[in-house]
């Protein structure tokens, strides 16, 4: 009887070590639930989190249970939005914004500047990569134009690649080894994937989702199989959002439906179980490579998923996540989805589609028009907002039929589609 007792205890102390998803302890305060655009770990322990909104970065150096603020927006000039951390070792880190401006640390972020001599400037910065013992890629951005810069010296120098005659959009950039990678965003054609082999000397259209307006915004290697590759298509209006997968290193790919149309975030520990997430959704997994999915109610407004092994990752969105086998105890807060403050003047629309929006800060939008089936018309505004301001956008579209079209809005944000009905 004692044997089969402690035969069921083992059992039980097996099944209730497996890995869970579950909010990360002591995060720091995030009022409105600003989404944390990005999360890495340079090991087990130590890790970095991005807030977008606050330009807030914090460290920390215990797996996630504590976390340090190291720089917010107090601490440097001007507005900005933190798009994504990256270090290449201990001390040596960056931080991508959407502002024009690039920030380095050289004392594991304790202290940061500002990255010049990059020419030209990028408007941006959408994807990290550091690679090897030296070797820095970046790439911008989601709004236009595309490019890549690059350093060999740990960021010392910076290298600048014209990246407009591959894409229009570029939002993530993923290496292998110093030579060869991928990077990901759309064209005219719809979302793509580029590979280089050459060191981002040249560059080969390897994937086209061919649905224009879509982007691929996420990439992930598998971890020990650099032959399988996962992408996530972010897209709008009618078209579900997609899983993609290559088992090749990129020669040919699958797609499957994910959990949303603005699907952002995407890993994976093995070929079939993984998870997904975006703007609308917190974590979905996926245990049959994406044939199904299973909202976990954990998690909301995902933007990236950080694999470290098999029974640890981390997640970011409106706070950071952590997939472990240890209890956290922590329970989730609850915000109201910070959307853009839209108004339509009149809808339905004659001849003039007019609306206002209320800008809480600084930003950069994408205004397009797409049909009643997700298929993209024509991009009517880009426009960079340097402060707080409220804005009132017309554009005559007497020359569509009558219908209903999606008034598509892509911010630091988010993304948000509109319904119109023009007369």
């Amino acid at each position: 009887m004692k044997i089969f007792q402690f035969l069921i205890l083992i059992a039980f102390l097996n099944i209730s070590a497996q890995p869970t998803w579950q909010v990360a302890p002591n995060i720091i305060s995030n009022p409105n639930g600003q989404r944390f655009d990005d999360v890495f770990f340079i090991d087990e322990t130590t890790g970095w989190a991005a807030n977008g909104f606050y330009a807030s970065i914090y460290k920390t150096t215990d797996g996630g249970l504590t976390w340090t603020e190291q720089l917010n927006e107090a601490d440097i000039p001007g507005n900005y939005y933190f798009r994504n951390v990256e270090f290449l070792n201990n001390n040596i880190g960056f931080i991508g914004t959407l502002n024009g401006t690039f920030f380095k640390t050289t004392d594991g972020g304790t202290n940061w500047s500002e990255v010049t001599g990059i020419s030209p400037n990028p408007n941006a910065i959408c994807g990290i990569d550091a690679v090897g013992a030296s070797t820095i890629y970046g790439c911008g951005a989601y709004f236009s134009p595309a490019h890549i810069i690059k350093s060999t010296d740990s960021g010392t120098t910076w290298s600048f690649i014209d990246m407009s005659s591959y894409a229009t959009a570029l939002v993530e950039v993923l290496f292998i080894d110093e030579m060869t990678g991928f990077t990901a965003g759309r064209n005219t054609n719809g979302g793509l994937i580029l590979k280089t082999t050459d060191g981002g000397l040249t560059w080969t259209e390897i994937y086209n989702t061919n649905i224009p307006g879509e982007y691929v915004w996420k990439l992930q290697l598998l971890p020990n199989n650099n032959d399988i590759l996962f992408g996530s298509v972010s897209s709008v209006g009618a078209n579900p959002g997609q899983l993609i997968k290559s088992n090749d290193g990129g020669v040919n790919w699958t797609s499957l439906d994910a959990p949303e149309t603005d699907i952002q975030a995407v890993g994976f520990i093995s070929e079939t179980r993984g998870w997904m997430g975006g703007h609308t959704t917190g974590v979905y997994e996926t245990l049959d490579g994406g044939q199904t999915w299973t909202n976990l109610n954990v998690g909301n407004n995902l933007n990236k998923f950080f694999i470290i092994n098999a029974n640890l990752a981390f997640a970011s969105g409106t706070t950071i996540y952590k997939f472990t086998e240890d209890t956290l105890g922590v329970e989730e807060s609850t915000f109201t989805e910070d959307k853009l403050d839209i108004s339509i003047a009149k809808n339905p629309i004659e001849t003039t589609l007019s609306f206002t929006i209320n800008f809480p800060s600084d930003d950069n939008i994408l205004i397009e028009l797409y049909d009643s089936n997700g298929k993209f018309i024509k991009r009517l505004s880009r426009d960079i907002i340097l402060q707080k301001a409220t804005k009132t956008y017309s554009f005559n579209i007497s020359d569509l039929a009558s219908g209903t079209y999606f008034l598509d809005l892509h911010n630091n944000s988010g993304r948000s589609s509109v319904k119109v009905i023009k007369k």
